[in-house]
């Protein structure tokens, strides 16, 4: 069990939390969620007891083992990989050390045999002789290949290095488990399999993250950080936002009768609790549903930015053609005879494994600078106005001296401050914050303002990669429904489930060998289908 008791904590001026007080049990998983600046991070930092409250304190039942995933690999440089990740059970890894320094003495005592055989017992009890197998299990499931296992962590490609620290996170069935976006630089594959993992834990799980999909699959609770409060709801992401949008509407309903306020919230109730008794992990979740109250709903503090693509001209019949494209990057082909056609109203979405292969096509299909084929070409419609969000932004913001203002100007052939404010305004941007220099922005900030970008030059197609990335949970659900309603062309890579399922309706698998494939159905449908190939 794992306990806070009256937890509060000011920065300066701002107070993230005041007199919380919250029991997490096990056999459940918290999704911690928040507006950007909210303390998401900084409350798991509290738990692990890496950062101190002003006031309060955390309890966990005695015996009971935390486990965290780290964000800084260097410190495993010179590990094996295998190895690093049963570090992440520290008594285990010193048990083992131990036993393996006595049996190396030349000089082998009596005492040495008796504290041997006392580690061989502690050893045992805590499953020892499986460990390399479970640690090898776990990497494998992440995507980390076999052959990698015996490597020294270094020797790794940096996203491998990041999965090495979610499996030391994930190794020897911790009591208490946090995880800080642990699907980052996972590829879907890994990312169902987490899913599936945590979902047969029995510990307490407490989780951030940006996906939605996953706080969906995993989540039997959310925590809610607003107000400097964190509130308890039973159930997922998607249960919390529409609970919160029906608190926001009963309350402007300020002359609707109570009986017909009581009525929208037991359809309400009576939906989920269809939805949650298909869940494994949330039996219980219909009756305390039924226990629901109108006060018991409080709207969000949070505010969504309004993404809302309209295309300046109309788009013809004739989109883009593909032919026998190719591409190689020292002396490795990444794209290899890539064919194929943009039709009216497709809305594609890359997927796979190879996100260099990803990126590279649509840097070469958006005509970025100083990049093209080796050979094959590519011809776009006469009617195609595009506008293209980058996975890497630096580009766009490096080397110039600009406010909000000016940087959005470079786009545009309207100069007008209020046209500039207008856009920025629906990326939240408002008050002084359009003369802020775009060199001090945030990751987040940053997409912003290259969606801010989208919006004004009113393309009618649309090139995203990443277009996630680094954005907060309010963005992230106002510019999926955007691009839901988008009546253009769409070519995007997403690792976003949800994201990719609500909007493609075509399916553009990048295989490993640099060729590609087209399905013509939803993501979900693409899923089953390699799922039941792989079976076969």
């Amino acid at each position: 069990m794992l306990t806070v008791n009256n937890l509060g904590l000011s920065y300066g001026n701002q107070q993230l939390f005041k007199d919380v007080n919250i029991k997490f049990t096990p056999g459940h998983c918290y999704g911690v969620i928040g507006a950007n600046g909210a303390g998401k991070s900084t409350f798991l930092k509290i738990l692990s007891n890496e950062i101190d409250a002003d006031t309060g304190d955390v309890f966990i039942t005695p015996g009971e083992r935390m486990a965290v995933l780290k964000q800084d690999h260097f410190q495993y440089e010179n590990f094996d990989v295998l190895e690093a990740v049963i570090m992440g059970n520290e008594v285990l890894y010193s048990i083992m050390k131990e036993k393996d320094a006595i049996y190396e003495k030349e000089d082998f005592t009596d005492e040495d045999g008796v504290r041997a055989s006392e580690l061989e017992i502690a050893f045992s009890e805590m499953e020892g002789w499986g460990a390399d197998s479970q640690a090898a299990s776990i990497l494998k499931g992440l995507g980390v290949k076999d052959e990698f296992h015996y490597k020294k962590v270094k020797e790794l490609e940096d996203k491998d290095k990041i999965k090495v620290l979610l499996a030391q996170a994930l190794f020897g069935n911790p009591d208490i488990l946090l995880l800080d976006e642990p699907t980052n630089h996972l590829d879907i594959k890994s990312i169902v399999w987490l899913e599936y993992f945590i979902q047969n834990l029995k510990s307490i799980v407490i989780v951030v993250s940006h996906d939605r999909h996953f706080l969906n699959k995993v989540c039997t609770h959310i925590a809610d950080i607003d107000y400097s409060q964190i509130k308890i709801f039973v159930g997922n992401y998607d249960f919390w936002k529409e609970s919160s949008d029906l608190a926001l509407r009963l309350r402007q309903k300020a002359n609707q009768k109570i009986s017909d306020k009581r009525k929208e919230l037991a359809s309400f109730i009576q939906r989920f609790s269809a939805n949650a008794s298909k869940a494994k992990q949330a039996t219980s979740r219909s009756k305390l549903l039924e226990k629901l109250t109108l006060e018991d709903l409080q709207p969000t503090s949070r505010k969504y930015p309004y993404i809302n693509f309209k295309p300046k001209r109309d788009i013809g019949n004739t989109i883009l053609t593909v032919e026998e494209l190719n591409k190689s990057i020292d002396g490795v082909k990444i794209l290899n005879n890539i064919s194929f056609d943009l039709q009216k109203g497709d809305k594609v979405a890359l997927v796979g494994e190879n996100e260099i292969a990803k990126s590279m096509l649509i840097q070469i299909l958006s005509e970025e600078e100083g990049v093209n084929q080796d050979s094959g070409e590519f011809k776009w419609g006469v009617t195609v106005v595009k506008s293209y969000l980058p996975k890497d932004n630096s580009n766009l913001f490096n080397g110039v001296d600009y406010n909000l203002i000016d940087w959005m100007r470079q786009f545009s052939e309207e100069k007008e401050e209020s046209t500039m404010r207008s856009f920025l305004g629906r990326m939240l941007f408002s008050g002084e914050e359009v003369y802020k220099k775009v060199e001090v922005l945030s990751g987040g900030e940053k997409v912003r303002c290259v969606i801010s970008k989208l919006m004004l030059t009113g393309a009618n197609t649309l090139l995203l990669d990443g277009p996630t990335n680094h954005l907060d949970l309010e963005s992230i659900s106002s510019f999926n429904d955007a691009l839901i309603d988008f009546k253009g062309i769409l070519l995007m890579s997403s690792h976003d489930h949800k994201f990719i399922q609500t909007v493609a309706n075509k399916i553009l698998e990048v295989k490993d060998d640099g060729t590609m494939e087209l399905y013509y159905s939803t993501f979900d449908e693409y899923l089953e289908k390699k799922l039941k190939e792989a079976k076969d």
